[in-house]
């Protein structure tokens, strides 16, 4: 399947489904859902998977929903928002054997006004957030860190907000890498409206070029992972 870019029909229908965020409007309207926004979906996942491999053979680029796509349903048993649908459209790329929201990741997200590009992983559970603690005690860990997250911000990268705002037990305040604990996820990303590359090939480039970019930190990250305890 050819990738040509996502679908300004696509647009178009995610601006319907937040005037009309019922199962019954979406399932009516499904054959929308999966012409303009599953298909893209599915051909950028093929595409940009192949693409990754240069940077990382071992990525894994699953081109199904629950793989690299996101369902479209809404969880409302953990989520503030009760619409049953979600007006978001997420893709990831991952490495390793650990969940994939637990793994270092390349990812993709868009809605009705814009898109965002991003390398890392976006929460820690708790396995993974007791081993990145422990990992980052290690001085030369932490100070790598802190090397990689400088140097995605002088690229113009931006990077989460701290979660914590109390250093957790373990960390002296006089270590200039102590900050590091407060983080509950570490990412690097930008948004960017949406334009005429993200409605074409161009972006399979532009996401590349800026996984690219970030590499340093997806490969901090996958070390990370291969220390959390089953």
């Amino acid at each position: 399947m050819n990738f040509n870019g996502f679908k300004k029909e696509g647009i178009n229908f995610l601006k319907e489904l937040e005037m009309n965020n019922t199962k019954v409007w979406f399932e009516n309207n499904r054959h929308i859902w999966e012409e303009h926004i599953l298909r893209p979906n599915v051909a950028f996942v093929e595409e940009m998977g192949e693409t990754l491999e240069m940077l990382v053979p071992t990525i894994k680029a699953k081109p199904k929903v629950s793989g690299s796509l996101f369902k479209i349903y809404r969880d409302t048993r953990f989520s503030k928002d009760k619409t049953p649908m979600k007006d978001k459209i997420g893709i990831l790329f991952w490495q390793g054997q650990a969940h994939r929201m637990q793994s270092s990741s390349y990812y993709l997200f868009y809605d009705v006004n814009q898109y965002f590009i991003a390398t890392g992983i976006r929460t820690f559970k708790p396995p993974l957030l007791k081993a990145y603690r422990k990992y980052i005690q290690n001085k030369t860990n932490a100070r790598n860190l802190h090397n990689i997250l400088e140097d995605i911000k002088k690229k113009g990268y931006q990077l989460p907000e701290p979660k914590y705002k109390r250093l957790p037990q373990g960390f002296d305040k006089d270590n200039e890498y102590a900050y590091l604990s407060k983080y509950n996820a570490i990412f690097g990303f930008q948004t960017y409206k949406l334009d005429e590359t993200f409605y074409s090939e161009k972006i399979i480039d532009k996401a590349f070029n800026v996984f690219q970019d970030m590499d340093s930190l997806r490969e901090w990250l996958y070390e990370l992972t291969l220390t959390v305890e089953d």
